[in-house]
């Protein structure tokens, strides 16, 4: 079976500094695949070369069996692939309406958003924003969802929300996600299969429980206090 997101060989390069150093992964059709590592390990970067910004100095990127490494980034979202940034990016003076108005409105998966139509994204609470840039992503009904720090900066309650939300538009809709996390705990507990990225170089591969029982994970992202992991 062909993946349906498939990354080979990839390097990529911001200015003169190699971030992406020859990376393999893929993502079938169904799955939940979550790449984790530090801050500075080339995970967003991965995620915007996917999307054609930077674009990959070498090897390849396909996506439902088409080369897109060359593609730009608006012929690639045409694709039916979407990406709910890091930083969310939504547009703070338009109100929450506004923002989903750019497409099919997908508030029912937030009951939270529906309470707040017409306030404006700008005035809304960090766990809220999420919600929204969410929910703008799935707004042309993508077959690959790439979520970029879901979790950054929101309270334990938040990101349970949010990551409860995310296996529901898998199991309920088979949506295929790509998440990139720090939250090493929750990415894991998610996903089928994980990654660990250091350095801009995969070091590990594995299903998500394998990797959550690799002593390695453990230390450098599960342990010491350096990882929260919610209830």
């Amino acid at each position: 079976m062909t993946a349906l997101l498939s990354i080979r060989g990839v390097t990529a390069f911001y200015g003169r500094v190699q971030a992406l150093k020859g990376v393999d992964l893929f993502v079938d059709a169904g799955e939940i695949v979550a790449l984790i590592g530090a801050n500075g390990a080339g995970k967003s970067t991965l995620m915007m070369t996917v999307c054609g910004n930077p674009q990959a100095r070498d090897g390849s990127i396909y996506f439902a069996g088409e080369d897109i490494t060359r593609l730009p980034t608006h012929e690639i979202a045409r694709r039916k692939l979407a990406q709910s940034p890091e930083g969310r990016r939504i547009f703070p003076r338009m109100t929450v309406l506004e923002n989903l108005q750019m497409g099919a409105t997908v508030a029912a998966l937030f009951p939270r958003l529906q309470q707040r139509l017409h306030q404006r994204g700008g005035t809304l609470s960090g766990g809220e924003q999420q919600m929204l840039a969410i929910a703008r992503a799935l707004m042309s009904r993508p077959r690959l969802l790439m979520l970029d720090e879901p979790s950054l900066g929101l309270a334990p309650l938040i990101v349970r929300q949010i990551f409860d939300a995310i296996k529901k538009l898998n199991v309920e809709d088979d949506l295929t996600v790509f998440l990139v996390e720090q939250n090493a705990y929750h990415a894991l507990k998610l996903a089928h299969r994980g990654y660990v990225m250091v350095n801009g170089l995969i070091t590990l591969t594995g299903t998500g429980a394998e990797l959550l029982d690799r002593p390695e994970v453990k230390s450098a992202y599960l342990e010491g206090g350096r990882q929260q992991a919610a209830p």
